[in-house]
């Protein structure tokens, strides 16, 4: 009885932090689901026309190693951009929309430079030996990169306007990551006259879209103006205190997603395509969890620790069990389901049934990693919101080296399903840690 009164109690007060996490969480997770079916219809539509190919698995490889530096800058705006906003609003001593102005300016900076590197590195990387690519997907990789290059600057100006949407407690950049997926998908069904490279433009529009997207609630909030090219804000003391071990540590460890690329590279023909698959199911699975409790317990988290309001550190360790226990029954459902979930979403066209068990073998032992992907997700926004960036950044160079080790010795005895499993090995070493750390630290 006490716990149900618990509950009415945190549903019934609308200061109430649980309420406040529930709420967005549900939310998010509403809009996670929505992005995340459109994603998957994509794939669908890529399996659909391209089966397990050399052109999808250059696709793949290629879109990966350009939203590398993309989301690392994301992941870095969001760990450190939402918690310092939120006390710049409690102080009320810095012009807040100067540093936004600032922060625009040096992110297209930063995109400029980013889609030029692109250009002209990639073509030259690609062609190595190194890389494991047959001559014949080589080709079809060095279009993709030159043709999808803009993502570069496109892509690293969408992630501050999510930030930013973010840190106001706004959550619809969720929904509106589902653009880019559904003009693919719709681009992909259009006569082949239509279009040529539909990939390729179907990408490059869908990220315009989502672009215009978020730009529109931004500028009738008064939140988006003019950019500036100074750094002249003393917000940016704090910024760069964060950012620079964040972005070294966030760098090393979405590195793990280019040495999963490369090691199904050298695995053959087919074995990119089986693990872009997997993932992508997975990355359902996944954020519907920990991207939606990630987005939802940030802001409030950091608005606790700068008012100084409530216990902290129990509200987080309870939604650290919570997510633990959610993540473990998706893995046991989905081990069950996973041939017949892999069957309906992708058995179509040139996808055949025996892509159907490899995808699905794969699946299973990624599912591994889900349990504690939500629960370690929740004590990193615990150690972010107490500016512990020193401790968080410590722990994800160590995962990158369980997963070196893991995919030097896992692929040769199981098969792409190896770097499934060095993956959750990984996440399960992550997650104790962050769990001592904050045991400990906060």
């Amino acid at each position: 009885m006490a716990f149900f009164s618990r509950i009415r109690h945190h549903i019934t007060n609308p200061e109430s932090y649980h309420r406040r996490i529930a709420s967005s969480f549900l939310l998010v997770s509403a809009f996670v689901l929505i992005g995340r079916l459109a994603g998957a219809a994509k794939e669908m539509a890529i399996a659909w026309r391209y089966g397990i190919s050399e052109i999808v698995d250059a696709y793949v490889l290629v879109f990966s190693l350009i939203n590398w530096p993309v989301s690392v800058w994301f992941s870095v705006l969001s760990i450190v951009l939402v918690p310092l906003l939120a006390r710049l609003k409690v102080s009320n001593a810095i012009d807040i929309q100067q540093f936004r102005n600032e922060v625009f300016g040096f992110t297209i900076v930063l995109g400029i430079l980013l889609s030029i590197l692109i250009y002209f590195s990639f073509p030259y990387i690609l062609r190595a030996n190194w890389t494991g690519l047959p001559i014949s997907t080589q080709h079809l990789a060095d279009n993709f990169a030159t043709g999808l290059a803009s993502i570069g600057l496109l892509g690293i100006v969408i992630n501050l306007f999510s930030a930013w949407m973010l840190a106001n407690g706004h959550h619809r950049n969720t929904l509106f990551e589902a653009i880019p997926a559904l003009v693919i998908f719709v681009v992909l069904f259009l006569p082949s006259t239509w279009m040529t490279e539909p990939l390729l433009w179907g990408t490059l529009i869908g990220v315009v879209f989502q672009l215009v997207a978020l730009s529109i609630p931004l500028m009738q909030s008064n939140q988006l103006k003019l950019p500036r090219f100074t750094f002249q804000s003393p917000a940016w003391k704090g910024f760069w205190n964060a950012i620079g071990v964040l972005a070294i540590s966030q760098t090393l460890m979405s590195f793990s997603i280019i040495i999963d690329q490369f090691t199904a590279a050298n695995l053959g023909v087919g074995a990119i395509s089986t693990l872009s698959y997997s993932n992508r199911v997975l990355a359902l699975l996944l954020s519907l969890g920990a991207m939606a409790i990630g987005r939802a317990v940030l802001p409030v988290f950091s608005d606790m620790h700068a008012k100084g309001e409530g216990d902290l550190k129990k509200t987080a360790l309870q939604w650290c069990g919570w997510m633990f226990l959610l993540g473990l029954g998706v893995l046991l459902i989905f081990w069950i389901l996973s041939p017949w979930v892999i069957a309906i979403l992708f058995e179509r066209g040139q996808f055949s049934a025996a892509d159907t068990q490899s995808v699905s073998d794969v699946l299973r032992w990624g599912l591994i990693q889900v349990p504690f992907f939500y629960a370690g997700l929740v004590l990193v926004q615990l150690l972010a919101s107490h500016e512990r960036y020193n401790v968080i950044a410590f722990f994800t160079v160590t995962n990158l080296f369980i997963k070196i080790i893991g995919n030097l010795f896992l692929p040769d005895l199981m098969g792409v399903s190896g770097i499934a499993l060095s993956t959750g090995l990984m996440y399960v070493w992550s997650t104790a840690c962050l769990y001592i750390a904050s045991r400990r630290f906060i």
